[in-house]
């Protein structure tokens, strides 16, 4: 499969972050070796972001209600690699009062709790697991509940078309993981900052949504859905990724360049 990975390089690839691609390369025989794969082979450059299937129903701005629970947080308490980072936030806010830690897997009983939770919540914790991102932001996000981001690095889709700031709060590793801090600080949120972002947040919510709303999905894609905004991004890489192709021709003989990203 080694060409085929040769030959796919190149191309614009679809991806829901890159978390996934930091890992050895398997053809290095040697365990202990340190060898990564190249960032070039996926990179912001060329290659387009776009966000995971949301799993919980869309909630209407006019149906959004009193929310007595200030943070909510529902998934796997021990993960890998990232995961580190979520099992200190857990035992931090765990016994926080308005805080709701729960244990959960993507189940039909685990929906219904997370649909209620994260409905009844005002912020939603988003830490990273196994990779940076998940389908819990963009639920989040259709539940009108505010995401907390917690990660010094982390890759969204459609930015520079989206401001994430205008209805997520991002907080570093540092400051979440110091005692009663990420608490206090949410709780320093206006109701009027709070109503805000829920308002930003319903401007964005058809951004991540897959489906057209027809029966069975026949008919025209929705013009503000995911779909559209894909092509739209792949359409701003285009004039970056011509400059990189024509970069890489004009390099003189024997002079070596960094790869921006395998473009040719």
């Amino acid at each position: 499969m080694w060409h085929v990975k040769a030959e796919v390089a190149p191309a614009i690839l679809l991806v829901v972050d890159f978390g996934g691609w930091y890992k050895l390369d398997s053809k290095v025989s040697n365990e202990s070796s340190s060898d990564m794969i190249h960032h070039t082979q996926v990179s912001l450059l060329k290659d387009v972001i776009v966000p995971y299937t949301h799993l919980l129903p869309r909630l209407p701005l006019s149906e959004n209600q009193k929310r007595e629970i200030l943070l909510y947080f529902k998934g796997a308490k021990h993960r890998h690699r990232g995961g580190i980072v979520r099992e200190k936030l857990w035992d931090l806010l765990i016994n926080e009062p308005r805080v709701v830690m729960e244990e959960g897997f993507p189940n039909a009983t685990g929906k219904e709790q997370s649909i209620k939770g994260m409905r009844t919540s005002e912020f939603c914790l988003h830490p990273a697991g196994d990779t940076p991102t998940s389908c819990r932001l963009f639920d989040a996000i259709q539940s009108l509940c505010i995401p907390v981001i917690v990660s010094d690095n982390i890759e969204l889709p459609f930015e520079g078309m989206v401001d994430y700031s205008e209805f997520a709060v991002f907080v570093s590793v540092s400051d979440a993981l110091q005692p009663s801090w990420l608490v206090n600080h949410l709780r320093s949120y206006s109701y009027e900052q709070k109503d805000r972002f829920r308002r930003n947040m319903a401007i964005v919510q058809p951004i991540f949504e897959y489906e057209n709303g027809q029966p069975g999905g026949i008919g025209p894609i929705s013009p503000n859905g995911a779909i559209n905004y894909i092509w739209r991004k792949v359409h701003q890489k285009l004039p970056m990724i011509k400059e990189a192709i024509i970069r890489e021709k004009r390099k003189p003989p024997g002079v070596s360049v960094p790869l921006r990203c395998h473009c040719t």
